[in-house]
């Protein structure tokens, strides 16, 4: 699923809202994430995970073509663990 069928799936099932609404409330929820992840906070939907930042620290690899060593930086990537409910779903698992 991709953010613009998110949006019209919302807006489907919600016909009191307007498109254009719908489209900011999304779009302002994944902004406040983001910003949030940059801050370097973790945000957790309870039943659906939560994401982090982890830091990889800097390191020698490889480039694979010529195989000559290369640094690479420190740097800091997304993180997403999944929740029990989420995770049990995916796996057929009622909540009873």
């Amino acid at each position: 699923m991709i953010r613009s069928e998110l949006i019209q799936i919302l807006s489907e099932e919600n016909p009191h809202l307007f498109q254009r609404d719908v489209e900011k409330i999304v779009n302002t929820v994944f902004e406040e994430i983001i910003d949030a992840m940059a801050r370097g906070d973790r945000v957790e939907l309870r039943g659906f995970g939560a994401f982090s930042v982890k830091k990889r620290d800097a390191r020698t690899g490889r480039n694979p073509r010529t195989g000559e060593a290369v640094d690479v930086e420190e740097k800091h990537v997304p993180f997403f663990k999944t929740g029990k409910l989420l995770r049990d779903r995916l796996n057929g698992i009622e909540e009873s």
